[in-house]
């Protein structure tokens, strides 16, 4: 999903034709640069209450980063909630006040006690106590202790963006606003509001504007090693983790074993290396690089298969139903899903990472959705990812289904400062991939890892 978007359910793009081997992937393209596109006017949002004649006595004009006024209006992190709140009141008129409610709400269930409102700020816009704050207004018929005639409020709402809550100690504790959350499949949501209440006489009702919004944080990854900055930047070839150890985490050596033809014990020896910081931007990839080593080279064979090799990102999406009791007292929903697939090729053979008889080196990314949701904690509630390697998925191989590595990883919502990062899977893995991204040139004689 495009960030200046509304929220929207989840869709798994599908991966294009997958190459079987090293051999068969098609040669690299060289890609535009990514050139910034410019920042669009914001949008304007308008909502109405008309009288019995049909005309509008009540509009709430906003503008937001949403890309049709026909989207919820979308706010990023440090931006106002900008508008207008125009009023047309006639002589004799029981107005007493109007004010501007901001609110923030986990809603995970039908039950009153399944809501948990973690952001509620009211804004004083007009009274007719001159005591209260007011709104400046240029309209005179908004100056005095009634409301007269065509009156006009602009508004600049500020957004907090963080809160203070109470954690299951019991101790107040700083919490960075989450993101608009909405699935259809998931049983949790977070939903950010603003209402306008024009407050009467206690024998009328009142009248109340209300909207749902989008709110995007504003994350991002520290910046990468010097040489993959300088990688990213002149467009080369991304040195792996034997070329650049301050650029890449190397995980845990674990033995993957299983059963040929059902019957013949086989194992081998799995390292999986993800790029630091192990923060990553959606809508860009996640570079990964696997060595697996082996003393039957038939085995390696079958094993380092682009296709075999299971690599995962894995959302976590965790949150309790009673609002008021601590973690302690109550049991924990969790949604988990697989929102993302490694894909991988051969690595380049060079003096630092060969593949000989008994080791095969490939390299790989995962595309990140542009729609993923960032990793957030609030109150009872908290979106967590992990990137996990799964047993090999190979013909006439078997094994058991338990996750061999799993490694925490943090999905931001801005790039890391300095040069964008490059995708450098093969053209037949483009399906679904984001514009922002650019593909290195690989000319005939180049040194993949001149450093």
């Amino acid at each position: 999903m495009d960030p200046l978007s509304p929220p929207q359910y989840r869709r798994l793009s599908r991966q294009g034709q997958v190459p079987m081997s090293g051999s068969d992937l098609p040669p690299y393209y060289p890609r535009h640069t990514h050139q910034p596109s410019p920042r669009r006017e914001p949008t304007e949002h308008v909502f109405s209450l008309s009288d019995g004649r049909g005309a509008p006595w009540l509009s709430l004009k906003l503008r937001s980063s949403a890309k049709s006024s026909k989207s919820l209006p979308t706010f990023f992190e440090k931006e106002d909630i900008n508008g207008q709140l125009e009023l047309t009141a006639e002589r004799g008129d029981s107005i007493q006040a109007i004010t501007a409610t901001l609110s923030g709400r986990i809603i995970s269930g039908a039950g009153s006690n399944d809501t948990f409102v973690f952001l509620h700020q009211t804004i004083p816009i007009w009274s007719k106590s001159l005591d209260t704050p007011r709104v400046p207004s240029p309209s005179e018929g908004a100056s005095s202790t009634k409301l007269l005639g065509h009156c006009v409020w602009p508004l600049s709402i500020p957004i907090p963006r963080t809160v203070e809550l109470p954690n299951g100690a019991g101790e107040k504790r700083s919490y960075r606003l989450p993101e608009t959350f909405l699935e259809r499949y998931c049983k949790v949501s977070v939903q950010y509001d603003l209402s306008i209440v024009v407050s009467r006489g206690k024998l009328r009702s009142d009248n109340v504007i209300c909207t749902a919004f989008g709110y995007v944080p504003s994350t991002r990854p520290e910046a990468p090693s010097v040489l993959r900055q300088l990688v990213y930047q002149e467009k080369l070839p991304l040195p792996g983790p034997f070329a650049d150890p301050e650029g890449w985490k190397i995980l845990r050596p674990v033995s993957a074993r299983g059963l040929m033809f059902k019957t013949r014990p086989v194992e081998a020896r799995c390292t999986l290396s993800l790029t630091k910081p192990v923060c990553y931007t959606r809508g860009s990839v996640l570079p990964v690089h696997i060595t697996i080593e082996g003393r039957e080279p038939g085995v390696l064979d079958v094993l380092s298969n682009p296709g075999s090799i299971m690599v995962k990102l894995r959302r976590r999406v965790r949150f309790f139903n009673a609002a008021t009791a601590t973690r302690k007292e109550v049991s924990w929903n969790e949604s988990v899903e697989d929102v993302a697939t490694a894909v991988w090729w051969a690595a380049p053979p060079h003096e630092a990472c060969r593949s000989d008889a008994h080791t095969r080196h490939l390299e790989g990314e995962i595309p990140l959705p542009k729609d993923l949701r960032p990793s957030c904690e609030i109150a009872h509630f908290s979106i967590s990812y992990s990137v996990v390697l799964s047993p090999f998925k190979a013909a006439n191989y078997s094994s058991d289904s338990a996750t061999m590595v799993s490694e925490p990883v943090e999905i931001a919502t801005m790039y890391a400062k300095g040069p964008r990062p490059n995708t450098y899977a093969p053209p037949a893995y483009d399906a679904g991939r984001g514009d922002d991204l650019t593909r290195p040139t690989l000319v005939p004689g180049m040194s993949l890892y001149p450093f």
